[in-house]
C-alpha cells in the first residue's frame, strides 16, 4: 500500500472504515451478553444455551483469528477485510431471524468466522497504509474510538432488549447499517493493494486441529448434565489427544499459525499466562453478572448492562496513563498490582448474592475489579511484544489475542459447572452459583499477580518496552 497522511481525506476514510468495522465486532461482545437471559426465555433449552451463544462466536473467533490474520497477508487485506465484513453482516441477519436455539448457535459461529476476517484486518491495514507517527496517531485514534462503541453496548443493547419481547433480535440486526457503512468507507478509501502469495503458506491443519480440539473440549463441559459421565469423559480425553496433536503440528510446519519458539522467550510467556487467568476471570465472572442480576434480581437488561461501564470508563481513560508508567516502574510491579486489585474486586461481589442495590453492592466490586485490570491491560500488551523482534510482532500480538478470546470460551463453559448451576437452575442456585464462581474467578487473578511477581524481571521488561510503542487495544472488554 502506498503511504497514506493520517490527516488527509483518504487517511480519515481509512480511519474511519476500520473504526465502524472493527467497532462492530466489540459492540456486539457486550450488546450479546445483556441479551443473553432474553434469548433464553425466547428460545429455551436453559442455562446451556447462554453459554452457547456465547461460546460459539469464541470457539471461532478464538481458533482462526492467527490464520485470518495471515489469509490477509496472502489475499490482500482489504480483500479479506471485506469478506469479513459481509460475512459478518450475513450472520448477523440469521442471528436475528434464527427461531431456534440451535440455529441461533451456528450463526453466532459463523459470525465468529468472520470476525476472524475482519479483526486482525483492521490493524494491519492501519499499519500497511499509515508510517511513523502518523501510524500512532492512527492505531491510537482507532483504539479510542473502538472503545466507544464497547461503552455504547450495554446502552443500546439493553435499550433493545427491553422494547420488546422480541428486541433481542435487533441486537443482530443493528449490525447491518453498520457493516453497510464500513463497506462503503472501504471501497472510498481503503487502497487494494495485492497479496503475498510468494512462498506464503496458511496452516490449515493446525487451524482445523486447534477448532476441533478446543470444540471437544467445551461441548462436553456445557453438556455435562444432558451426556453420560462415560462419555463426557472420553470427549475430554479425545480433546486432549487432537490438541496434543496440534502442538505436534505446529512444532514441525514450516508456516505454523502459533510458532513454539515464542514461548521461549520468558517475558511472552508469563504475560500470556496472566492474559490467560485474567481474562478467563473477566468473561466468565461478567457472563454470569449480567445472568444473575437479570434472572435472579430482576434488574432490566439495560440496567444489568450499565452495571459493567465501570470497566470501560477506566480503561478508556486509565489505559493510556497506565501504559505512560510501564517504563519508569516496569510491567512486574503494575500486573502483579492489577491482578490483586482484579482478585479483590471480584470477592466484593460476592456480595450481589444479598440481593442489596447496586450502588451497594455491585459498583464497589466492579470499579475495584476495573481498576485492577487497567493496570493489566496496556502493560500485558507492552510485554508481549517486548523481546520478540519487529518481524514477529504482528504475531505475538495476535497469539495474545488468541489466547483472550480462548480463556474467555473456557471460562464461560467450565465455570458454571464446577459452580454447580445447572441448565435449568432457579434463582437461588444462580446466586449460590454466582458466589463460588466469584471465589474462583478472584483465585484466578491471585494466580496471575503471582505469576507476574515470580515471572517477570521489572527491569528489563521495562528497558524493552521503550521499543515496543503504544499499547494497542486488542481485547474485548
Amino acid at each position: 500500500m502506498d503511504d497514506v497522511a493520517f490527516g488527509s481525506p483518504r487517511g480519515q476514510l481509512v480511519l474511519a472504515a476500520t473504526v465502524v468495522a472493527s467497532g462492530v465486532a466489540f459492540l456486539d461482545t457486550t450488546v450479546v451478553n445483556v441479551a443473553l437471559p432474553r434469548i433464553g426465555a425466547d428460545l429455551g433449552g436453559g442455562f446451556a444455551t447462554l453459554q452457547w451463544v456465547l461460546d460459539a462466536y469464541l470457539l471461532a473467533l478464538g481458533a482462526l483469528v492467527l490464520v485470518g490474520g495471515a489469509l490477509g497477508d496472502l489475499l490482500g487485506r482489504r480483500r479479506v477485510f471485506e469478506v469479513g465484513l459481509v460475512g459478518f453482516g450475513v450472520a448477523s441477519v440469521l442471528c436475528g431471524l434464527a427461531p431456534r436455539a440451535e440455529l441461533l448457535v451456528a450463526a453466532r459461529g459463523l459470525q465468529g468466522v468472520a470476525a476472524a476476517l475482519l479483526v486482525p484486518g483492521s490493524l494491519a491495514i492501519l499499519a500497511a497504509t499509515f508510517t511513523g507517527a502518523d501510524r500512532g496517531r492512527a492505531i491510537g485514534a482507532w483504539s479510542g474510538l473502538s472503545g466507544v462503541f464497547t461503552a455504547l453496548g450495554p446502552f443500546v443493547g439493553g435499550a433493545l432488549v427491553d422494547a420488546s419481547p422480541s428486541g433481542w433480535r435487533w441486537v443482530f440486526l443493528l449490525n447491518v447499517p453498520l457493516v453497510v457503512a464500513a463497506m462503503v468507507l472501504s471501497r472510498a478509501g481503503i487502497p487494494d493493494a495485492p497479496g503475498s502469495r510468494a512462498g506464503a503458506r496458511l496452516d490449515l491443519l493446525g487451524a482445523g486441529l486447534v477448532t476441533v480440539g478446543l470444540g471437544l473440549v467445551v461441548y462436553p463441559l456445557i453438556e455435562w448434565g444432558r451426556l453420560d459421565r462415560a462419555t463426557a469423559v472420553a470427549l475430554l480425553v479425545l480433546a486432549a489427544v487432537v490438541l496434543g496433536a496440534f502442538l505436534a503440528v505446529e512444532a514441525r510446519t514450516a508456516a505454523p499459525m502459533l510458532p513454539l519458539a515464542l514461548f521461549r522467550l520468558r517475558s511472552f510467556t508469563v504475560a500470556n499466562l496472566v492474559t490467560l487467568v485474567v481474562y478467563a476471570a473477566l468473561g466468565g465472572a461478567f457472563f454470569l453478572l449480567v445472568v444473575v442480576l437479570q434472572e435472579a434480581l430482576g434488574y432490566s437488561a439495560l440496567a444489568s448492562g450499565a452495571a459493567g461501564l465501570p470497566i470501560t470508563v477506566a480503561l478508556l481513560l486509565l489505559s493510556s496513563r497506565v501504559g505512560g508508567l510501564v517504563d519508569r516502574v516496569g510491567a512486574r510491579l503494575l500486573l502483579t498490582a492489577g491482578g490483586v486489585g482484579t482478585a479483590a474486586g471480584l470477592l466484593l461481589l460476592v456480595r450481589v448474592g444479598s440481593g442489596g442495590g447496586y450502588w451497594r453492592d455491585v459498583f464497589p466490586g466492579v470499579t475495584v475489579f476495573a481498576l485492577g485490570l487497567s493496570l493489566v491491560v496496556a502493560p500485558v500488551t507492552t510485554t508481549v511484544l517486548a523481546d520478540v523482534g519487529v518481524r514477529r510482532q504482528g504475531v505475538a500480538s495476535g497469539t495474545n489475542n488468541a489466547v483472550a478470546r480462548v480463556a474467555a470460551l473456557l471460562a464461560v463453559a467450565i465455570l458454571p459447572l464446577t459452580s454447580g448451576i445447572s441448565a435449568a437452575a432457579d434463582a437461588q442456585e444462580l446466586l449460590t452459583g454466582f458466589d463460588r464462581a466469584m471465589v474462583s474467578c478472584a483465585a484466578l487473578c491471585a494466580a496471575g499477580a503471582m505469576v507476574a511477581a515470580v515471572g517477570l524481571r521489572g527491569p528489563d521488561v521495562a528497558r524493552s518496552s521503550s521499543a515496543v510503542g503504544s499499547p494497542r487495544a486488542g481485547h474485548d472488554t
